[in-house]
């Protein structure tokens, strides 16, 4: 049975290789058993229809099909329209999963699914023309008026509603080729910044619309990042007036601990990042790093950097070591750097105090008679004080293996949760204490005691602590001890993804990513390595603002973030990514002309840097056709082009082929571009570059929601994009480019922004796309 099933498993494989998938996914897919079965049906039904050979295209929309089908029972009525090449595109695929979801009952009418698919109409690049011209036609007064400040996305929408089935990127194409044509090159003046008065996209960084708690309740405000975080506008109290906070408890030595509380921090407010050293951070915790950290900074005081180390089971050097790079990577520096385990004596001294006060004891209930809301009352709940203190001195000498007590507290929280434990057993030493405790406190004991200990005067938290905050306040003042202020806010998520620690480590044992850096995910680290500035990530975060409900955003918000700021910061060079060799049989100079190139268009006032032209150039594939289809602007015979910043134009004079009729170089003589006539298009180009390597990324998971299993029933490792990395092994650079280091960033002019990778070795150089130039409007 065994070699049967692995014969069966290998026969599958050479299935699913067979459609494009690569070894490591076809072998992921291997491991799902749902998907693989449906897949493989989806496959072998296809194949029936359209021989052995698959195409790429093909396989990906049965891929597809089978990963985000929700009723398998559709999935031949589906497969045969793909193998019948009736559902050509994954546009009429979303359309077709959507139109079996939305008709349960079978039989469906194949009429009715057939024109809901566009199956049969086809969209010629004649139609997509007129289509744009149309659109163009209409708005041609206000592109006139606003140039290259006008909305592009709004012609592109048009053109989208008068053709549905249409290609988004070919009309893209297009609009871009049109508005070109009509407008011309963009002048310095299209290049400035549209003012931000007449901005009707994204809200600016600073002005924008945000949520702002207000001791509980949510009002809408248009502020400025410090504006949002300054403590009157947040209703947030003033530091010693903690009693003023509605739900502060008050005792009799709350004003006198305030006036000490006072007397230490002469009145400064103090914040605190408390992140738990056992992953790396990820884009959630950089709105914790940028409230804590940029609260205190608007209002004058300090943060704190404070491990929560009380896991010694999880916690590992390289987390605390990231952990800090990452914080100060956005641009912060902690006021103080510690850790939870820097207190453990004095925490250690107020478990013994909450003992003999009546309000601890230690317990003998397992883990899972305590699990959950509803749990049975501890018998030893009112056991006597000082057989507690023995006991819990026991505990720490190690006379209680792991699970066999724990110190617990005597209240009810409130989400119903009733005495919460403050210590257990575990025998793991410690990175920082070595062998000195084998009892550690848990998060409920230990939080709002540190935050005591530093004399924080805010404790700024996600919306899910809120059922903690009475247990807060109850210990502090059970022990007799300063107590802060907790606040919450809503967690920041993202689209498209995962950020677990569990679900990170799963993706990379399974070689879906290659580790926590994985450009593709949205950890901190990562987003550096692809080329993210810290100033984006704070922008956004802005731009999510101080909102006290939960906020899920789409990635291109972020990527709008990353444009404005790379557009900015990131100097221009060129490079060529499928390159196709051009000869100028003309060439004005016995070996070399040295061409300036500014580094910033815009403002030249910010330098420039030298490129050599030499006889032999490089232009991209796709920039030149043989025959020129109406509406072309680029290079083809009878056609010329300028090449930027160079100051010539190219004609082609001979295409040269190999054996199999691929165009492979072209001849072409140059004419200076003061006595040429205008070119409809300029391109860019490179000469003696360097070779280098370009990684292009797509979205990880094919679904808004992967960890959903209603969106997502396989699990997140069924929904992940078999095209979310594609590498150009023989991209070309130029040569301004060379003195570059890890995580330098460039505009590589008309392809994107781009950021030097670690990977990067003499010789080759690696960058990553970071983003393109502008939106994908399927993305938006």
């Amino acid at each position: 049975m065994g070699a049967m099933a692995a014969e069966e498993a290998e026969e599958a494989l050479g299935l699913f290789t067979g459609i494009g998938l690569s070894e490591a996914k076809a072998r992921e897919t291997l491991r799902n058993g749902a998907l693989s079965a449906l897949l493989r049906r989806a496959v072998l039904q296809a194949r029936s229809a359209l021989g052995p050979a698959l195409d790429k295209a093909t396989g990906t929309l049965l891929y597809n099909a089978a990963a985000r089908l929700k009723d398998p029972k559709h999935l031949g009525f589906l497969v045969g329209y793909i193998a019948r090449r009736e559902i050509l595109t994954d546009l009429q695929l979303n359309a077709a999963l959507e139109y079996v979801r939305s008709h349960p009952l079978e039989p469906l009418d194949a009429a009715d699914f057939e024109q809901a698919c566009g199956v049969g109409v086809c969209i010629t690049p004649e139609q997509i023309e007129e289509a744009v011209e149309a659109v163009i036609s209409e708005h041609r007064a206000e592109l006139l008026a606003e140039r290259y400040h006008f909305n592009m996305g709004l012609l592109m929408g048009e053109a989208r509603n008068r053709l549905r089935w249409a290609d988004g990127k070919t009309i893209k194409n297009e609009v871009d080729l049109q508005v070109l044509h009509l407008l011309g090159p963009k002048t310095e003046a299209d290049l400035e910044k549209k003012p931000k008065a007449a901005k009707a996209r994204l809200a600016p960084v600073e002005k924008q619309k945000v949520a702002v708690v207000e001791n509980g309740d949510v009002g809408t405000e248009t502020k400025s990042l410090l504006e949002q975080l300054r403590g009157e506008a947040l209703k947030f109290h003033k530091p010693g007036e903690n009693y003023k906070t509605e739900g502060y408890v008050v005792t009799p030595n709350t004003m006198a601990l305030l006036q000490q509380h006072l007397a230490i921090t002469g009145g400064q407010v103090r914040t605190r990042f408390p992140p738990e050293p056992n992953g790396i951070l990820h884009i959630g915790h950089a709105k914790a790093i940028n409230f804590n950290f940029g609260y205190a900074k608007a209002n004058g005081g300090v943060c704190f950097l404070r491990y929560d180390d009380t896991n010694p089971e999880k916690e590992e050097e390289k987390y605390f070591t990231a952990i800090r790079d990452m914080v100060e990577w956005l641009g912060y520096q902690p006021y103080k750097v510690t850790h939870a385990s820097d207190y453990f004596d004095q925490l250690y001294t107020w478990a013994l105090e909450l003992i003999r006060r009546g309000q601890a004891y230690v317990c003998h209930q397992k883990v899972e008679e305590i699990k959950g809301h509803n749990p049975p009352p501890s018998p030893w709940r009112d056991r006597p004080v000082e057989e507690s203190l023995l006991l819990f001195e026991d505990m720490r000498k190690g006379k209680f293996g792991e699970g066999e007590a724990t110190l617990r507290m005597k209240l009810v929280m409130e989400d119903g949760k009733m005495d919460p434990v403050a210590y257990r057993v575990k025998f793991t030493p410690h990175h920082r204490t070595g062998d000195k405790w084998c009892i550690y406190p848990t998060y409920d004991y230990t939080h709002c005691l540190c935050d005591s200990i530093e004399h924080i005067t805010h404790s700024l938290c996600t919306k899910e602590f809120q059922a903690r905050r009475s247990s807060y306040f109850w210990l502090c003042n059970a022990l007799d001890v300063y107590c802060p202020v907790q606040w919450e806010y809503g967690r920041l998520n993202l689209l498209y993804t995962v950020v677990s620690k569990r679900k990170i480590i799963r993706l990379v044992e399974t070689g879906a990513v290659r580790d926590w850096d994985d450009p593709r995910l949205f950890t901190l680290t990562a987003l550096r390595r692809r080329g993210f500035p810290p100033e984006a990530i704070n922008n956004f975060c802005a731009r999510v603002g101080v909102t006290v409900a939960q906020a899920t955003m789409e990635p291109h918000l972020l990527e709008a973030c990353a444009r404005e700021v790379l557009n900015e910061q990131a100097p221009r060079a060129m490079a060529v990514l499928e390159p196709l060799k051009v000869t100028i049989t003309n060439f004005p100079a016995p070996k070399t002309l040295e061409v300036l190139v500014p580094n910033f268009p815009a403002d030249e006032s910010r330098g420039f840097h030298k490129v050599s032209l030499h006889p032999t150039i490089y232009i991209e594939e796709t920039d030149f056709r043989e025959e020129a289809d109406k509406g072309y602007k680029r290079l083809a015979p009878g056609q010329p082009v300028g090449l930027r910043h160079a100051g010539y134009v190219i004609a082609v004079q001979n295409v040269i082929k190999d054996v199999s009729g691929r165009v492979i170089e072209l001849e072409v003589t140059c004419t200076k571009s003061d006595v040429a006539e205008k070119p409809k298009a300029f391109i860019h180009w490179v000469s003696e570059p360097l070779a280098c390597e370009v990684r292009l990324y797509e979205r990880l998971f094919l679904h808004k929601n992967p960890e959903d299993p209603s969106e997502v029933p396989g699990g997140f490792l069924s929904d992940l994009n078999p095209d979310s990395l594609r590498v150009v092994h023989n991209a070309l650079v130029d040569s301004s480019v060379l003195s570059a280091r890890p995580f330098d960033k460039f505009q590589f002019e008309r392809l994107g922004y781009f950021s030097v990778d670690p990977d990067s070795k003499e010789g080759k150089m690696v960058f990553n796309r970071t983003v393109t130039l502008k939106e994908d409007p399927g993305k938006a």
